[in-house]
């Protein structure tokens, strides 16, 4: 779907598109990785760079002016006009024309619950209107609270298609995940990640997030190397010596002998 984005031919109310979940579930790299195979090159006759891909994480408490400095940062290009705000917008709009950007990707959208409601309000009208001056899609990522935030701007929201990265469930999807996974595992034996018993465990352990998945894999690989054991098996996900932090804080808090009802899990 970001192809598709990318792609789309400019018009006035173009398509945008909100990639939201759980902290863990792999939300920062799929656009860090789109980003990578759309990269910036430089034509060194003309000396110009273009740039289809705009990439951007938002800061903790992105205001309008901090805005303009990540994104300008993101082309390359510094700004000396300190609070001068319509100097920043202009400049990053010129730019942004000048090197052929053809989408904006603004990571951890969330963060801007952090500002106060007239921040927000100025922020969502800033991505708005760029959308809107440069006719290219904006595809943000966040939590289930940037959703909700995004909402509350009625033209946004009206543009913007909204994939949920879900939790991991037992079936052929995760399957074929594990299968994955253990075929590149640095192992010499093989290791039945995708059996029933290892699949539902591994599941218990990581409340399904993809995050403490491959963590917890990969510690898993790791103390099978210093054991000499050279393989992974169901029994190795109850050793008393697994890294704990990997799982949810559930699974800490029953290995500790806490109560657990109640307890949540995090990434």
């Amino acid at each position: 779907m970001l192809g598709e984005l990318l792609a789309h031919p400019p018009r006035t109310r173009m398509p945008c598109l909100l990639v939201f979940g759980q902290t863990g579930m792999g939300k920062s790299h799929i656009v860090e990785r789109f980003a990578d195979e759309n990269p910036r090159t430089f034509d060194d006759r003309t000396g110009l760079a273009t740039i289809p891909v705009v990439a951007v994480q938002l800061p903790p408490e992105p205001t309008e002016g901090e805005f303009y400095d990540e994104v300008l940062a993101a082309l390359g290009a510094g700004f000396a006009g300190g609070s001068d705000i319509g100097r920043a917008r202009q400049l990053t709009r010129r730019l942004m024309g000048q090197v052929g950007a053809r989408m904006l990707l603004l990571d951890e959208i969330n963060h801007m619950l952090a500002c106060t409601p007239r921040q927000q309000r100025i922020f969502l009208n800033t991505i708005r209107y760029f959308a809107n001056d440069l006719r290219i899609p904006l595809v943000c990522t966040g939590n289930h609270e940037a959703r909700a935030a995004l909402l509350t701007d009625a033209a946004l929201a009206d543009r913007f298609d909204a994939i949920e990265l879900v939790r991991w469930r037992d079936d052929e999807a995760f399957r074929l995940l594990l299968v994955t996974l253990a075929a590149i595992l640095p192992l010499r034996n093989p290791s039945p990640l995708a059996e029933d018993l290892f699949r539902a465990r591994l599941l218990e352990l990581t409340d399904g997030n993809t995050g403490r998945i491959f963590r917890l894999v990969e510690n898993l690989a790791v103390r099978a190397i210093r054991r000499s054991a050279e393989t992974i098996g169901p029994e190795d996900l109850d050793a008393d010596d697994l890294v704990l932090p990997s799982v949810t804080m559930k699974e800490i808090a029953k290995r500790q002998g806490r109560p657990v009802s109640g307890a949540a899990g995090t990434a």
